[in-house]
This record gives structure tokens, C-alpha cells and sequence, in this order.
């Protein structure tokens, strides 16, 4: 429609949009009203831009429909530090877009942190660089290791940035070298494990079989002293980091215990400068090297989101035909502009979103919707990039390219997902919070009790002093976690069940809600025969071994599912000849003589064939939700056969064992409702929602969340990344697509939907077998400390030797160990 004078171009700002729902949200609420058109929201610019009449809407009103779909018009001054026109408003026929022109400057930045450890660190960053001039929000998603920042280039730089992000005790890369950053970091950590592992080696027998010497001793010092300052010197800089932000982590606990350990045995290594007493170098050099192993770990497990959003990037076509004066042409496919006519194949994949101009085409979006069976696609009907062309030639007017197209709209939502999870704060860091500066009061209370209040020698005051660090040295407590988690998923693997961190068993433990999809989850992803109906002198062989005969040339899912059923049953295949496939129909060949037709109802009433006698059981079998083929042959209908998605075995028992468990399910698919309540009233899950695209998932995942539950997804396929993403436990199905696995936080190896089942009873247990060995290891420290301390001197006449407390800080780590082993015993009762 031509705009009249009447018609003015304004934008507002829209606050609190995270994701493609909330930019259709805001879009419908103003297509609604009267006297608005040409509505465009943005989600990176956080605008809504559209023309009105003023005689029939007041702005006000626009701004109030926006607050009333539950976002904001107005900025926090936090958020923003530029100079908003009033009410944050552009109204291009009015002076007032002079004060958005530093907003038009406004540009989108990504960087790839290093260094982040825990969630308490991406706080950190986050908070460090917010602060900075010209900053409007700034974003980390942890499981990426990504910073996203909005800035205003005339204000600050990116290496203005890095320097924040530097001071804040971390290293920023830009994009370009994240890549190589993932792989680096987990070289970086594996170099450091070895090399620290090669050195601890020869302490224990230098310090348990070989007689102590000065030799021997020296020795020892000069291997602790390469190993705490070169493989140990990322805690002391962690810890350094974690007190200059007010917090305290595992990095403080470790640097406190290799510190107290190494810092003690240097001392009496010298004792002609200090003063005599037993070494402690080899308990410095195990806790680094122990705990190197874990963030070799954790290194390794950091890459996995990124990889998901790589492997989705590669689903798209590396080239496309596009037609030019009528010849076709091989370009590259980011080469495609819009616009650009597209010729495809069948086999091919479809290169880019856009609309059908000519022919029609059998389309398998199963990368879109999870469905196995393909759509049928004709003139005027929209197509998307990366999904496959089965059958029949069109030609696609491009429409999408870029950052716009649906698959690289998947990519921002499941990255957007993994940044916007709730993080889980470790348990021992969480402990560590309070522990720390617990410990190091007590040793310098220690100290000062003995040496100022009680007059006892300095060395006698720092001797209990360095005992109470020694035995509280976070060995128990650093192995409470990760020894209890190395024996839960051996057990898990075991059973098929691979948990890719620490954080996923705490949060196994508290699941509310578990939403499954539906293809190739509850049921087994490609369709199978399930009903063969007869007419006429043909049974159900018969009638199978003719469908067969034409089926078998073609490469349609449903075609070829037949043709499979017939070798299932040991029938023979005849050839036939003068075969033709029209795309969405069906087939039409010449089978001993006559002509056999096999395709749908269209197909039937183009060649003239009455379908009368079958209708009866053709409505039948479509309310089950099935997808019906009709057998023509020598221009009769002799036989009707049906093909649907069939469950998996073991789909109804894992509803009712989770059930059991307390846990409401639901189920959400692309397919029609239909067919999806079908199968939701099978299983028996408590709710359906079906017709939903990869961005609905995310919003079905919300809604559950929103209502304070902690919700799981279980899924397969491309489609069903964004979910398994946002949702607080994502769990894959190992036959699954790798984006789905990768994506996922739980990868079930063997299929089994029971295995989900177990997957909650085992992370339950192991939880609370890390619960326990913290619980024994402060125990113990609640008994240790007070006793290195000296309380029991005025008994005793003695304190406890600083060696002692090294020996009962190892006889800890011992216990908590051999409690994790307890749970081995549990394997057993995972098969019930």
C-alpha cells in the first residue's frame, strides 16, 4: 500500500527481547493494532520500526500494546549510556531522530574468553566490562567460553576490552581466533598435566623408599619448586583473581594447601636459616598435579558447544545451480543473492530459503521438524535451506540468505540457549567460599594465641599455625567431587549412559518436568508398513510382492520401506518396466504386462482410477494417523497399504518408571496433532504439544521453567538442538545427529529409553555420594583443625606434628576416595 501524507515512520525501543519468540511477539502486538503497518522488529538492535497514522493511533498506545506483551520502552541507565530521545522514540518525520544518532553507531562485538573456571567468573567478566564507557550490555555465555557486548565504536575499542577483560585476570581473544582457541586451551592444559605428572613421579619413591638424606632432600625441593612455580602458578593467579573480585574457589584452596605444604618444607629443608622439621614437597606437587587433571578435563568438555554450533553451520549446501539468462550456473552457495533463481535436483540439497516458481518435489525437512516421511512441495510453497530434495526438479526464488535464513536462526537459538542456562555452582566451590577464610583466620589465630597471648617461640606459633593449614589442606575436599563423579559415569558408561560434567549429576537430582520429542525418540524415526488391506483374489503377500515390484526403484522413504518389508518377508522383487515417479504423487510402471499404479488418492483420480470401494478403509486408517498408499493395477484398486512411525519397545515402560519417579512428562513434536496425540496417548505422557518448529521447543521449554520447574528435554535430531539447549538437563539419543549429542549434557549410547530413567536414579545417587564425602571430609576437618591447633596441648604437653597432620590430611583423602568406590556397588541396581 502507497503511504499517504497521513502516514508517519517512527521506531521505539523495545527492551527485554532475548530470542526470535519475543521478536514475533512484539510484531504480532502491532500488526493488531489499528492504524499500524510495516512492522519490523529487530532483535540484535532492540527496535520495533513501523509506520502509523496518528488520527487512528497515539503512540502512547503503541508503547503500552509493547509493555503489555511484557517488555520494556524504556532503557535502565545501567544498560544504556547514550542520550535517548524522549521516551525513546524516532519519529523520522520529526526533529527527534537527531538524538538517536549515536544509537545508529551501536554495533554488536564477540569475544572468545579464556580462563573462566566457574560461573562466579563469567559474573565477573561480565559485570568488569559493563562498567566500561560506551558499553551498552555484555553478555558471557560460559559453556561457549564467548563474551557478547553491544558498544558504541565511538566510545570504546575492542582492545579497550581485552585490556578489562586482562585486569579482570583473563585472556580475550577476537572471533577470528577462537577456533584454534578451543584446541590450544585443551593442549595448553594436557602439556601442562604431563609435564607435572613426570615430575611428581619421582617424589614418592624419593620420599617413601629412599632413606632421607640432604641429597634426597634437596632433590625433592628442587623438583616442588619447578612444579609450584611453573604448573602451579595458574592457582596462585586464580586465587589471586577470585580475592581481588571477593569471592574464593577451589583456585584459593589449592593455592592455600601447596603453599602451606611447600612453603613449611622449604623451611626445614634449611633448617640452619629456619628451623628442623619434616618435608611436605610431594603433598604440593599431587594436589597440582591431581587437580591439573581435572581442568585438563574440564578443558576438553568446554569445546563440545561450540562444536554443536559448528556441526550445524556444515549442514548447509557448499554450492548452488542458480539460472542466469535461462543457463544454469554452479556458484558457491554464500554467493547466492536474493532473488537469485536456484535450480535443485532431486538428492540435492536445497541451498538456500526461498520460494517454489516452478515444479514440484518431495522434501525431506527432517532437519527442520524431526519427521521422517517427506513433504510434497509445489509452485508458490516455501522451501529451506539445508533440507533434501527426494524427488522431482524445481526451480526456487531466493527469499533468505546469511544470518536471515532458518538454519542460521537454529545457530543463534541454540547459542543463545547455552548462554542464557542457569549456571551450577560447583558444590566444593561453594564450600570454598566459606572454608577459606574459616582456615586462614583460625592458622593466624593460631599463630597469635601461641606466639603473643601464650609467649611460646615463633617457631613453636608457626609450627600449629602451618598445621592447621597442612590438615586443612583441600585434598579431601578436592577429591570429594571428582573421585565420586570418575566412578558414577564408569557406572553410567557401563550401563550406556555418558554424563559430559560434574554439574549435570547435581542437576539430574533435582528434574520436575522431562520432555521428550517425538520422532526417532518415542518412536523409531523412519516409517514401517503397519496395515496391508486386499481386494479382490490378492492376499497380503501377493499384494506386498506387486508393491515391492514397483517401489523398488524409487529412493522415497515410503517407497523404499515397502520394498524393505517385502525382503523381510522373503518375497521375490520382479522387474518392471517404463517406470515414471511424479514427485508427491506416487509411482506408474508396467508390471507383467499391465499397468501398476502405487501412490496417493491425487494420483488416483489423474489417471482416472475410482477409489470408492477403498474409501471405507482409507478414512479408517487415516484417523489412526497413518499415511495410506493405494495399489492399482490394470486400472483397478486391488489393495490399500499403510505406513506410520511405530514406538519403540521400550518407550511406554520409560514414561511409567519416570512417572514412578515423581516426574511430570510432556512431549513436543513438528508433526501434526494428530498423529502426536496418537502417540502421547500410547505411551501415556501426561501432555502433547505438537506443530511446533525448533524455536516453539524453546518457548514449550520456558513455559515449564517459568513455572519453577527444572525441566529435561530428551531428543535426536538437528531440530531439536535449541531445546535441548535451554532446557536445564539436555539428553541425547546416541543414534541421534551429532549437533543433538553434542548439544546435549547426557548422551544415552545405547538407544534405550529406559536408560533416561536410570540416567536421573544414577545421578541422584552419585550426588549424594558427593554429598557424603564432603559431609566426612569437613567432619574431619572440624575434628583436625582444633587438634593441630593445640587445643589438646594442655593434655597432651605436645601439638601435633605437622607430619601427623599430613598423614591424617592423606588417611581423608583416602576415606573419600574409598567411599566413591562404595558406589560401584549401585551398578547392580541399575538394571532393575
Amino acid at each position: 500500500m502507497e503511504k499517504s501524507v497521513h502516514w508517519e515512520d517512527a521506531s521505539i525501543m523495545v527492551y527485554g527481547m532475548t530470542c526470535e519468540h519475543c521478536v514475533r511477539a512484539v510484531t504480532k502486538a502491532l500488526q493488531a493494532l489499528p492504524g499500524v503497518q510495516n512492522v519490523r522488529v529487530s532483535l540484535p538492535d532492540s527496535i520495533a520500526q513501523f509506520s502509523y497514522n496518528p488520527q487512528l493511533v497515539a503512540l502512547e498506545a503503541i508503547k503500552a500494546a509493547i509493555v503489555e506483551e511484557g517488555y520494556a520502552t524504556e532503557p535502565e541507565e545501567s544498560l544504556l549510556q547514550i542520550d535517548l530521545p524522549p521516551q525513546g522514540l524516532i519519529a523520522n518525520s520529526t526533529p527527534e531522530t537527531v538524538g538517536m544518532s549515536n544509537l545508529a553507531e551501536a554495533a554488536q562485538e564477540q569475544f572468545t574468553i579464556s580462563g573462566m573456571s566457574c560461573a562466579n567468573c563469567a559474573l565477573s567478566i561480565e559485570k568488569g566490562v559493563a562498567k566500561l564507557p560506551g558499553v551498552r550490555r555484555a553478555t558471557v555465555n560460559f559453556a561457549a567460553e564467548k563474551l557478547m557486548v553491544e558498544i558504541n565504536p565511538a566510545e570504546v575499542s575492542d582492545a579497550e576490552i581485552l585490556a578489562a577483560i586482562k585486569e579482570l585476570g583473563y585472556e580475550g581473544h577476537n572471533e577470528a581466533k577462537s577456533d584454534q582457541l578451543t584446541d590450544r586451551t585443551a593442549s595448553k592444559q594436557r602439556n601442562w598435566l604431563i609435564f607435572s605428572a613426570l615430575l611428581a613421579v619421582p617424589m614418592l619413591p624419593l620420599m617413601y623408599l629412599i632413606p632421607m638424606s640432604r641429597l634426597t632432600t634437596y632433590t625433592m625441593f628442587a623438583l616442588a619448586t619447578i612444579v609450584q612455580f611453573t604448573a602451579g602458578l595458574t592457582f596462585y593467579r586464580g586465587a589471586y583473581h577470585a580475592l581481588k573480585n571477593r569471592s574464593a574457589n577451589m583456585d584459593v584452596l589449592v593455592a592455600m594447601g601447596i603453599t602451606a605444604s611447600y612453603g613449611y618444607s622449604v623451611m626445614t629443608t634449611f633448617p640452619q636459616v629456619f628451623f628442623s622439621g619434616p618435608t611436605f614437597f610431594d603433598t604440593s606437587v599431587l594436589l597440582i598435579t591431581f587437580v591439573r587433571f581435572g581442568k585438563y578435563l574440564e578443558a576438553k568438555a568446554k569445546g563440545r558447544a561450540g562444536q554443536a554450533l559448528q556441526k550445524l553451520l556444515e549442514l548447509q549446501a557448499d554450492r548452488a545451480r542458480i539460472l542466469l539468462d535461462g543457463e544454469e550456473q554452479e556458484v558457491a552457495a554464500s554467493d547466492v543473492r536474493i532473488g537469485d533463481i536456484v535450480l535443485v535436483k532431486p538428492g540435492e540439497k536445497i541451498p538456500v530459503d526461498g520460494t517454489i516458481l516452478a515444479g514440484q518435489a518431495s522434501v525431506d525437512e527432517a532437519m527442520l521438524t524431526g519427521e521422517p516421511i517427506p513433504v510434497d512441495k509445489g509452485v508458490g510453497d516455501t522451501v529451506i535451506g539445508a533440507t533434501i530434495n527426494r524427488s522431482g526438479v524445481i526451480k526456487v526464488q531466493t527469499t533468505k540468505t546469511g544470518k536471515d535464513t532458518v538454519l542460521a536462526g537454529i545457530v543463534k537459538l541454540v547459542e543463545d540457549a547455552q548462554g542464557v542456562k542457569p549456571p551450577i555452582q560447583r558444590l566444593a566451590d561453594t564450600i570454598a567460599n566459606y572454608f577459606v577464610p574459616t582456615v586462614v583466620a583460625i592458622a593466624i589465630i593460631t599463630f597469635l594465641i601461641w606466639y603473643v597471648g601464650l609467649h611460646s617461640t615463633f617457631v613453636f606459633a608457626f609450627t600449629a599455625a602451618t598445621a592447621v593449614l597442612v590438615v586443612a589442606c583441600p585434598c579431601a575436599l578436592g577429591l570429594a567431587t571428582p573421585t565420586a563423579i570418575m566412578v558414577g559415569s564408569g557406572v553410567g558408561l557401563g550401563r550406556g549412559i555418558l554424563f559430559k560434567s560434574a554439574a549435570v549429576l547435581e542437576a539430574m537430582s533435582g528434574l520436575q518436568a522431562i520432555g521428550f520429542d517425538k520422532t526417532g525418540t518415542l518412536t523409531k524415526g523412519s516409517p514401517e508398513v503397519t496395515d496391508i488391506i486386499t481386494y479382490g483374489d490378492y492376499d497380503n503377500n501377493a499384494l506386498l510382492a506387486l508393491a515391492a515390484a514397483g517401489e523398488n526403484l524409487s529412493t522415497h522413504p515410503l517407497a523404499q520401506a515397502v520394498a524393505a518389508k517385502a525382503r523381510a518377508a522373503n518375497l521375490a522383487i520382479t522387474p518392471v518396466t517404463d517406470y515414471v515417479e511424479e514427485a508427491g504423487l506416487g509411482i506408474k510402471c508396467t508390471s507383467n504386462g499391465a499397468t501398476l499404479i502405487i501412490g496417493n488418492s491425487k494420483l488416483m483420480a489423474r489417471q482416472g482410477i475410482s477409489i470408492s470401494g477403498a474409501e471405507a478403509d482409507f478414512k479408517a486408517l487415516v484417523l489412526e494417523g497413518k499415511t495410506i498408499m493405494f495399489v492399482a493395477f490394470a486400472g483397478n484398486v486391488v489393495g490399500v497399504i499403510a505406513l506410520a512411525d511405530v514406538l519403540k519397545e521400550s518407550s511406554r515402560e520409560a514414561i511409567d518408571r519416570l512417572h514412578r519417579l515423581g516426574l511430570k512428562t510432556f512431549m513436543i513434536t513438528g508433526d501434526n496433532s494428530k498423529a502426536a496425540s496418537l502417540v502421547g496417548e500410547q505411551v501415556g505422557i501426561d501432555e502433547v504439544v505438537a506443530e511446533v518448529l525448533p524455536q516453539d521447543k524453546i518457548a514449550v521449554i520456558k513455559k515449564y521453567q517459568q513455572q519453577g520447574l527444572r525441566v529435561a528435554m530428551v531428543g535426536d535430531g538437528i531440530n531439536d538442538a535449541p531445546a535441548l539447549a535451554q532446557a536445564d538437563i539436555g539428553i541425547a539419543i546416541g543414534s541421534g545427529t551429532d549437533v543433538a549429542k553434542e548439544t546435549g549434557d547426557v548422551v544415552l549410547v545405547r538407544n534405550d529409553l529406559i536408560d533416561v530413567e536410570r540416567a536421573i536414579r544414577l545421578g541422584r545417587k552419585t550426588l549424594a555420594k558427593i554429598k557424603q564425602n564432603l559431609f566426612w571430609a569437613l567432619v574431619y576437618n572440624s575434628i583436625g583443625i582444633p587438634v593441630a591447633a593445640g587445643i589438646l596441648y594442655p593434655l597432651t604437653k605436645t601439638l601435633l606434628p605437622p607430619e601427623w597432620a599430613g598423614l591424617a590430611m592423606a588417611f581423608s583423602s583416602v576415606s573419600v576416595v574409598t567411599s566413591s568406590l562404595l558406589l560401584r556397588r549401585y551398578d547392580q541396581k541399575l538394571a532393575d
